[in-house]
């Protein structure tokens, strides 16, 4: 734990700051994530929305967003034969775009379209140049509704996967694979009070090899504490499963503190949120897909 203390000290530092500026920020009654969209684009046919109407989850580990974790855990592909866990670095570089939104009957509401790409790479710790592991690269187009409390979100997605270099030159046994696959998403979600569960699947129509799985279920519940000033307490269980692994569950799970600074005028809110994280199952990462993992870890995530 005295490892972690920097880090921790570091975050409530940011948070005495953001609570000393001024968090008046002119949006309409907001969701239960974000800032809420702009009093200024809250109606009517708005080109480039600067806000999202669906909030993202917390607790997937292929949530488009950008974030640093530490994980500590097994990774059958690196771990060491006597049976010692591994560290590495997780990060992630992702963002979205509005493209246009259909806005109303209220404030909050309608349709919206945007175009999100994200990637998602791992580093080894244990290996002396901290050998890139995987990387994942996804370009979507997310189309979202939000009525009150219900959302959804259709997402047509590519994804390709790529092994790093120095963890290729390991060993001449190591099986690169041509990891590429086109899915569509959807996911329906209820707000209830501090509470949020969603469902729903993908079906994966192209994929390479064809041992990926064709089909997918996604579902989990979160707990927003809301927010005092500038912070609030966040949590959520995310679970999937596929026909690969005859659908055993993957689980992830986080809690951690949100903070927000929002912006003044048209600005958007700023968002860093410290998590605790831990996870169990079929991999993630995709050169991985056919492997058991399991970690625990803490990250830093930032934005929605």
């Amino acid at each position: 734990m005295t490892r972690l203390s920097p880090a921790v000290s570091a975050i409530l530092v940011i948070g005495f700051a953001l609570a000393a500026t001024d968090s008046a920020a002119q949006t309409s009654n907001p969701p239960r994530c974000g800032a809420g969209v702009h009093e200024s684009e809250a109606i009517g046919v708005v080109a480039f929305p600067q806000d999202q109407i669906f909030c993202p989850t917390v607790a997937d580990p292929k949530e488009a967003r950008s974030f640093v974790s530490l994980l500590r855990g097994t990774f059958r592909s690196l771990d060491d034969p006597s049976g010692k866990g591994t560290s590495i670095v997780s990060v992630g570089l992702g963002d979205s775009f509005g493209l246009v939104r259909w806005g109303g009957p209220e404030p909050n509401e309608g349709v919206q379209l945007d175009i999100v790409g994200s990637i998602f790479a791992q580093f080894d710790l244990g290996a002396p140049s901290n050998d890139l592991i995987n990387a994942d690269y996804l370009i979507g187009l997310p189309l979202t509704f939000r009525r009150s409390g219900f959302s959804t979100r259709i997402r047509l997605y590519h994804q390709s996967s790529h092994l790093g270099d120095e963890y290729l030159l390991r060993s001449e046994d190591i099986e690169r694979q041509n990891l590429s696959f086109e899915s569509v998403e959807f996911i329906a979600s209820q707000e209830v009070g501090f509470f949020r569960i969603y469902a729903g699947g993908e079906r994966i129509f192209r994929r390479e090899p064809g041992t990926l799985p064709s089909s997918l279920f996604h579902g989990g519940v979160e707990l927003r504490s809301g927010r005092a000033g500038p912070s609030q307490l966040v949590a959520g269980v995310d679970l999937k499963a596929t026909t690969l692994h005859d659908w055993s569950p993957a689980i992830s799970g986080r809690v951690g503190l949100e903070l927000a600074r929002r912006g003044a005028g048209d600005h958007p809110a700023r968002l860093v949120t410290l998590m605790l994280e831990i996870y169990e199952g079929p991999s993630p990462y995709g050169q991985f897909f056919q492997d058991d993992i399991s970690y625990v870890g803490v990250g830093l995530h930032f934005g929605l």
